[in-house]
């Protein structure tokens, strides 16, 4: 799946990283120790968790993305963090609700 597409018509805002060219899929959740278990290698990782653990974690599951929710920002260390480790993130002004809503139309 594109993540043009899906960059397009939520209008995400690049904070750190590059913009890998494919997702595989998504998950949305907030809790890390849920997300250790349930992010998927090139998923797009939903959250509005927005601390150094959340690097951590997509790092570890080879996450494609993460996008922060509801206009969620990162401090810059935890961004340089994020470039550091090659994770890629997304800032959105959307709730996770519409986040989702949107990548499964534009999947339809």
């Amino acid at each position: 799946m594109k993540t043009e597409l899906v960059m397009n018509k939520l209008s995400l805002k690049l904070l750190a990283g590059e913009v890998p060219e494919d997702f595989e899929g998504v998950y949305a959740g907030d809790f890390l120790s849920r997300a250790m278990s349930r992010v998927s290698e090139g998923d797009l990782w939903i959250t509005i968790m927005n601390n150094i653990n959340v690097i951590a974690v997509a790092s570890l599951a080879d996450a494609a993305a993460v996008i922060l929710a509801e206009g969620v920002t990162m401090d810059k260390a935890t961004l340089d963090a994020a470039d550091a480790k090659g994770v890629t993130v997304f800032t959105c002004d959307s709730t996770v609700y519409e986040i989702c809503r949107d990548i499964a139309s534009v999947l339809s």
